[in-house]
C-alpha cells in the first residue's frame, strides 16, 4: 500500500508540470513600440510569443481603419513576395522579427502580430509604422477669391504629410496681413471686413520639417467702387494750343470712364480726343486732350467713373493763360494765316522783340 502511494506521488510529480504546460494559454510577451521612419530607411518589428509552439503565428498589415488586410508571414516563412521584406525567427527568445528595407510611403500602417488559437479566437498585438512624408497642400484648399469690399472673407489651407504639417500665411513682399503682423498660423484665415487694400497674393505655406515644404499662392480680388485722383486740378493754356487733362481711376471691376463739360458727355471729334490706359487690373488712366483750345472750351471738366459697386467723379478746371504750357504745346503753334511755326521759334521771336524795345 505504501509502495503504491509512493509510485502514485512520483507519477503525479512527473506528469503535473506537463499538464500545467498543456493548460497554459499562448501569449505575446513583447511587441515593438510605434516606429517613425524616413522614406528609404529600414525598420525592424519584433514579436515575442510564449507557449505558442503548437500554434500558428502571423504578421499582417492593415490600415488604420482595419481595411486592406495583407498577410505577410506565417510561422517563420514570409508569404509576401517583396524583396524589401524579410523575416527571421529567434528561437532563444521565441521572437518573429519582420524587417522592411527601402521604406516607401505606402508601407505606413498597422502591423499586427497574431497567434491563432482557433477559427474564432486569436491573440494579437499591434505596432504602427509612421513614414515621414513631405507636406502636400490638398486640393480642397482655397485657390482664389473674389469678394466685395466690406464682406467677410475666409481662406482655407489644408495639407497632408507626416508629422502633421503646420500651416502659416504670408503676403507678397511680407506685407502686413489683415489679421495683423506678417505671419498668421492656422488652417483658416478670416478677414471680417475686407478692404481694397487687402487685395493681392497670399501665400499658404505647409511645413513639417521634411523636405522643403509646400506652398500655394492664393489670389484675393476685392471689388470696390471707383476712387479718382486728379494730378493737376487746375490747368492754364493759351488760346489755339492743345492741352491734356488727366484723371487716375482705381476700381474693380474695371469702370466705365467718361468726360463731361457743361452737362454734355464728350466724345472723340475735332475738338476732343479721349484716351484710356490700363496700368493694372485695378488702375486706369484717362486723358482728355482739348485740341486747339478755343474760348468756349475754358471751364470745368468732370472725369466720371462707374462700375457695379458705385460711381465717383473729380473735376479739372481749364483756364486761359498768356504763355503756352509745354507739354503738350511743345511743337506747333497755330497762328492763323501766317501758317504753322514751332513754339520754340515763336518764343525766340517774342524775346528778340522785347529786347528791341
Amino acid at each position: 500500500m505504501n509502495s503504491l502511494r509512493v509510485e502514485m506521488l512520483v507519477l503525479v510529480g512527473v506528469l503535473w508540470p506537463l499538464v500545467v504546460m498543456a493548460q497554459r494559454t499562448p501569449s505575446i510577451s513583447y511587441i515593438t513600440q510605434e516606429q517613425i521612419k524616413d522614406i528609404g530607411g529600414t525598420v525592424e518589428m519584433e514579436c515575442s510569443v510564449q507557449y505558442a509552439k503548437e500554434y500558428s503565428v502571423h504578421w499582417i498589415k492593415t490600415g488604420r481603419d482595419r481595411s486592406d488586410v495583407v498577410f505577410l508571414s506565417t510561422g517563420s516563412a514570409l508569404v509576401l513576395k517583396d524583396s524589401r521584406f524579410a523575416l527571421r525567427f529567434d528561437p532563444s527568445s521565441s521572437s518573429y522579427i519582420l524587417q522592411i528595407k527601402d521604406i516607401q510611403e505606402t508601407d505606413a500602417g498597422i502591423y499586427q502580430c497574431q497567434v491563432v488559437l482557433s477559427v474564432t479566437n486569436k491573440i494579437t498585438a499591434d505596432v504602427e509604422l509612421q513614414v515621414r512624408r513631405p507636406p502636400i497642400i490638398s486640393d480642397n484648399s482655397t485657390q482664389s477669391l473674389v469678394a466685395s469690399e466690406g464682406e467677410a472673407v475666409m481662406m482655407e489651407c489644408y495639407a497632408s504629410g507626416y508629422p502633421p504639417p503646420q500651416i502659416t500665411w504670408r503676403r507678397e513682399n511680407n506685407a502686413i496681413l489683415p489679421t495683423g503682423g506678417a505671419i498668421y498660423t492656422g488652417n483658416v484665415m478670416k478677414i471680417n471686413s475686407v478692404r481694397k487694400e487687402d487685395r493681392g497674393t497670399y501665400y499658404c505655406v505647409a511645413d513639417n520639417g521634411v523636405s522643403k515644404g509646400d506652398r500655394r499662392n492664393i489670389n484675393l480680388e476685392v471689388e470696390f467702387s471707383p476712387v479718382i485722383t486728379v494730378p493737376r486740378p487746375r490747368l492754364g493754356q493759351a488760346l489755339q494750343y492743345d492741352m491734356d487733362l488727366e484723371c487716375h481711376v482705381e476700381a474693380y471691376p474695371s469702370p466705365a470712364i467718361v468726360w463731361i463739360k457743361d452737362g454734355v458727355y464728350l466724345s472723340n471729334n475735332q475738338h476732343y480726343s479721349i484716351s484710356l490706359f490700363a496700368t493694372a487690373d485695378e488702375f486706369t488712366d484717362s486723358t482728355l486732350r482739348v485740341i486747339t483750345v478755343e474760348k468756349r472750351q475754358y471751364g470745368e471738366y468732370t472725369c466720371q467713373a462707374t462700375n457695379k459697386l458705385g460711381q465717383n467723379e473729380a473735376k479739372v478746371e481749364l483756364y486761359e493763360s498768356v504763355i503756352p504750357v509745354c507739354p503738350p504745346a511743345c511743337t506747333t503753334y497755330y497762328g492763323g494765316d501766317a501758317g504753322a511755326i514751332s513754339v520754340s521759334t515763336f518764343l525766340l521771336l517774342v524775346t528778340a522783340l522785347a529786347a528791341l524795345y
